[in-house]
């Protein structure tokens, strides 16, 4: 690697797996054919993390991976587990949000959605099917967004969380938010060679990145949520932010430019490289692509449990 003619950093050809290229980096014609002919892909980003696509040698070892995966989500027995953990680690982490950022002066849903919560997280390892584990996902959902309601410090028409389409402003941030978590995460998919599509809690649907949707779980409070009480509890984002359309409008509450700039300047701040309970500096994105690796090292049985992300708890959560 080198820059105006100085070498950055070099690593003997034999040993490289992977390249991955961030932003306007060039690539020689004699490296690429290097790793078409040595069966080594290269991943394209931005410099922000989204994917582009992918250099793909024609001796790749994804379609193995990918075969691997497949077999992992149809075993009923290896699957669950699975999709346990991305349940238990949300309402934890959802847990660690209303503790983090919950006072004296809450109200008693904040306690009560707490108390809940606890309940549904003993209570997701239980469970036998799938279905059963949505329902005790569904259900603990349910009461945490009745905490978060109670920590909003502007009334802004929240009462429960909405997606199909927000009716309310803050229901239009985490839709928002909770879109770019998913670009962000599926980045990470495609970059390990993992089929995003293939999921083990979300059913595989058309178009639906259904293992996307898996690994978001565990990050929705931590980022998404967090940014959402952040900006509206400072006073950053208001009612002037948003603009309002007919109620049978296809989208009735957005963001209007201004509001929209803020709250992605909050969401890259929030995945900026920093210590987030994983290592020091390693930063979000770096922890989004070591929960898809795991996944990786799941298929290929060179690892026997998922070890989902935690979310500090107390005051912590809310940094």
């Amino acid at each position: 690697m080198t820059k105006e003619g100085e070498t950055l950093a070099s690593v003997p050809a034999v040993k490289v797996e992977q390249v991955v290229v961030f932003g306007n980096v060039q690539i020689t014609t004699q490296t690429i054919v290097h790793l078409l002919l040595n069966g080594i892909d290269a991943v394209f980003l931005a410099t922000t993390g989204r994917y582009y696509g992918r250099l793909l040698s024609s001796t790749s070892h994804f379609a193995e991976l990918r075969q691997r995966q497949m077999r992992l989500v149809d075993d009923a027995a290896r699957a669950l587990p699975i999709a346990q953990q991305f349940v238990v680690a949300k309402l934890a982490n959802q847990r660690a949000l209303l503790e983090g950022f919950a006072t004296e002066r809450t109200r008693p849903e904040v306690a009560a959605a707490i108390a809940s919560l606890s309940e549904m997280i003993e209570r997701a390892p239980r469970t036998q099917q799938i279905s059963s584990l949505m329902g005790v996902e569904g259900r603990g959902s349910a009461t945490y967004f009745s905490g978060f309601k109670a920590l909003l410090r502007q009334d802004l028409g929240f009462t429960a969380r909405a997606r199909r389409p927000p009716r309310d402003p803050v229901n239009a941030l985490l839709s928002f938010g909770y879109t770019l978590l998913a670009y962000a995460i599926q980045s990470v998919v495609e970059t390990v060679g993992l089929d995003p599509y293939l999921g083990f809690l979300h059913a595989p649907a058309y178009s639906r990145p259904s293992l996307v949707l898996d690994l978001m779980e565990e990050f929705r409070p931590a980022i998404v949520d967090t940014i959402t009480l952040r900006l509206i509890n400072a006073g950053e984002l208001t009612e002037r932010d948003f603009e309002v359309h007919t109620e049978d409008s296809e989208r009735p509450v957005l963001l209007n430019d201004a509001g929209r700039r803020r709250f992605l300047a909050a969401f890259e701040e929030q995945l900026r490289p920093r210590d987030v309970g994983d290592g020091p500096g390693r930063g979000f994105r770096r922890v989004f692509e070591a929960q898809a690796r795991q996944i990786v090292r799941l298929a290929l049985e060179q690892q026997s449990v998922y070890r989902p992300w935690r979310m500090p708890a107390g005051p912590e959560a809310q940094r």
